[in-house]
């Protein structure tokens, strides 16, 4: 069967159109002109083009995903920021199948020269892998020495907790509040900053932390101490700790820990150098905001009796692995056991 002319319909089209199979290929398709000839010229070239393979035209083929086109899909899914505004600058339309661990090593090292292999592994390792997974490149990447930062154990006894917390209620009882908020419900400062009274349900003691750093929303248990503190700036809407972000946060901290060491914070003088305004050091100098949490997961083990995995289970942790580095907190306990060890006869004075 060949192709053939189909003259115009009136009313519909001044145009021949052309229609049949040529070659096995089907065609019903518009001449583009209302004169007989230049039609059929038409449709001589079209069978030219079904001889040559030139028609029907092939869709162009997909281009290639780079990382550049897949950074924006991975955002607009919901995906996180962090990190990718310098990584998309670097990697631009490299091919995502061009995106190895060497070109990855290489970003990390240019990008971030001079910080801990953490930090790069915070604003490289971590939102590439993540872009590229969400692109379904699945690529297994090795880890910069030190990506999971210093093991941090640190922790307050509870005079020291005591000092800071009514060192700082001394100045702003607010602030006080939501030290003892971290020191109780062990939540890192921008779970408790983000906290919404909304959230909150004195009656019942509990608190829902709706975002953290794993995406893990969980519900926390306040001390009854803690609840009846609370209802005192009980509202029915907004943060709980109404602190504007960067508002000097920190600087009410080291207030707190410097005057629980008995030392006076230098006052503040317009256009006195940066020195003179600097805290004295002090015997509580390291405490920061997440000291509180590790107090917190601390007391738990030594105080509360709960082991690696009940601490998991509260949700302030994802894993044994990492709740596990609190197993200071109970080693007492275990070299108690010493005492129980068998005696030995050995030849000597007695040391009584």
């Amino acid at each position: 069967m060949s192709l053939k002319l189909v003259p115009p319909r009136k009313g519909k089209s001044p145009n021949w159109s052309i229609r049949g199979t040529y070659l096995r290929i089907y065609v019903d398709r518009s001449s583009g002109t209302p004169k007989r000839a230049v039609a059929r010229q038409r449709l001589r070239d079209l069978e030219r083009r079904i001889e040559s393979g030139e028609f029907p035209e092939k869709p162009p083929p997909p281009a290639t995903p780079n990382f550049l086109s897949a950074a924006v899909v991975y955002m607009r899914s919901g995906g996180s920021r962090q990190g990718l505004a310098k990584l998309v600058a670097h990697f631009g339309e490299t091919p995502i199948a061009e995106i190895n661990q060497a070109a990855i090593d290489a970003a990390a090292l240019a990008l971030y020269p001079v910080v801990s292999g953490a930090t790069r592994n915070r604003y490289v390792y971590t939102p590439v892998s993540a872009v590229l997974h969400s692109a379904g490149l699945d690529i297994k990447l090795k880890r910069p020495k030190g990506a999971k930062g210093k093991t941090r154990t640190d922790f307050l006894t509870p005079r020291d907790a005591a000092a800071v917390i009514n060192a700082a209620a001394a100045f702003d009882p607010r602030f006080a509040l939501l030290l003892k908020f971290l020191l109780y419900t062990g939540v890192r400062i921008g779970e408790a900053m983000r906290l919404q009274w909304e959230n909150v349900d004195l009656d019942s003691r509990l608190a829902y932390v709706a975002t953290s750093k794993n995406d893990d929303p969980r519900t926390v248990l306040l001390r009854p101490d803690l609840a009846r503190e609370l209802a005192a700036y009980a509202e029915d809407r907004g943060a709980v700790f109404p602190f504007r972000r960067g508002g000097g946060l920190k600087d009410r901290l080291v207030r707190a820990r410097t005057e629980a060491c008995g030392l006076t914070m230098p006052k503040r003088q317009k256009n006195a150098p940066a020195a003179s305004r600097r805290a004295p050091r002090c015997r509580l100098s390291w405490v920061g905001f997440h000291v509180f949490r590790h107090t917190w997961a601390t007391w738990m083990r030594r105080e509360g009796g709960v082991d690696e995995i009940g601490l998991v289970a509260t949700g302030n942790w994802r894993d044994p692995r990492s709740a596990r580095r609190y197993a200071h907190a109970v080693a007492r306990e275990e070299w108690q056991k010493v005492d129980l060890l068998p005696a030995l006869a050995t030849r000597g004075k007695s040391v009584e």
